[in-house]
């Protein structure tokens, strides 16, 4: 790709000492990457999405599902009332591709994937506190922990430093205090290649191994998806949104169920096209820190309007 098409990213996108604690426990919490007023901004077009959907009607199966779609996303058909999950939400907003084209969101998640990246996944969660919260005792608790792939698949190391193919930026638009809901994370666990049961047992065993995010919103939890997370135990009476973009090499397929209208693709400029569209091809440009120590790039970049970006 020639320089006039490439996006312009933050390059390292981490400060030493977060790159160490992404490599140590497969994630890291990056406060203030969205103002106060972006938060608000995102909030509002989901909010938007959420009450388009649910007039659309909720879905009760994959199939409703499709049938449901507004703006190219849908809801999930498996999640209670009270957890409204919206995915393949890419063009539904300007807002909502404005944070998936975020230079820091991209540049970050290429700094770990090792080299140019695409949106492979987008989605979002607004949710309240279960009506029946009261009756689990928070020790007896069970969080509903998964990984998204598996540690050799996804997993190299470049440089003494470690990389993955698949990265997620999920971002809290509402502050998230210990009974907010924050995600949960076995650490260290996207490098342990063995059956994730046994690491969620142990991990019950030993609950310090289970960190929990606390960030004021507008924190972006960078992590890796061999790390064994969940949604955390939400018993306030606030509302949790997160927005969440999933990246991957640009080689690798679009993951969701949507597909870009024309009228969308129309609006995507030249240099977010790989972003979008992906490479047909194994040539890659790489993005390798050659160093833990070198400085961040600590450029402030906005959410803006997606399809403006230099």
């Amino acid at each position: 790709m020639s320089a006039e098409e490439q996006m312009d990213l933050p390059f390292p996108a981490l400060t030493p000492a977060q790159r160490l604690h992404l490599d140590v426990f497969g994630y890291v919490v990056i406060e203030d990457t969205l103002t106060t007023q972006e938060c608000d901004v995102l909030i509002e077009a989901l909010q938007r999405l959420k009450h388009d959907l649910i007039e659309a009607g909720r879905p009760s199966s994959r199939t409703d599902e499709e049938e449901t779609k507004v703006r190219g996303a849908g809801l999930a058909d498996s999640r209670p009332a009270h957890h409204d999950f919206m995915r393949d939400i890419e063009q539904a907003d300007p807002a909502i591709t404005a944070y998936i084209t975020h230079p820091r969101m991209v540049g970050m998640a290429a700094e770990i994937i090792g080299g140019e990246v695409r949106m492979v996944e987008s989605n979002a969660h607004i949710n309240s506190r279960a009506p029946d919260w009261e009756a689990v005792d928070a020790d007896a608790h069970r969080f509903p922990f998964h990984r998204g792939t598996d540690v050799p698949f996804g997993s190299h190391s470049r440089h003494g430093l470690y990389h993955c193919n698949f990265v997620k930026t999920l971002t809290n638009l509402t502050d998230l205090g210990p009974d907010d809901g924050g995600t949960v994370v076995i650490a260290g666990s996207h490098k342990m290649d063995l059956p994730p049961e046994q690491l969620i047992e142990c991990a019950y065993q030993d609950r310090s191994l289970i960190h929990q995010v606390v960030a004021p919103a507008g924190s972006t939890l960078l992590f890796v998806e061999p790390l064994i997370h969940a949604t955390g135990r939400l018993i306030c009476e606030r509302e949790r949104v997160i927005i969440i973009t999933g990246y991957g090499p640009a080689q690798f397929p679009y993951w969701g169920d949507g597909e870009l209208t024309e009228e969308f693709k129309a609006q995507i400029p030249p240099n977010q096209h790989l972003l979008f569209h992906g490479r047909q091809n194994w040539n890659r440009r790489t993005l390798e820190r050659q160093d833990l120590m070198t400085p961040a790039d600590s450029r402030r970049f906005e959410l803006g309007e997606w399809n403006k970006r230099d």
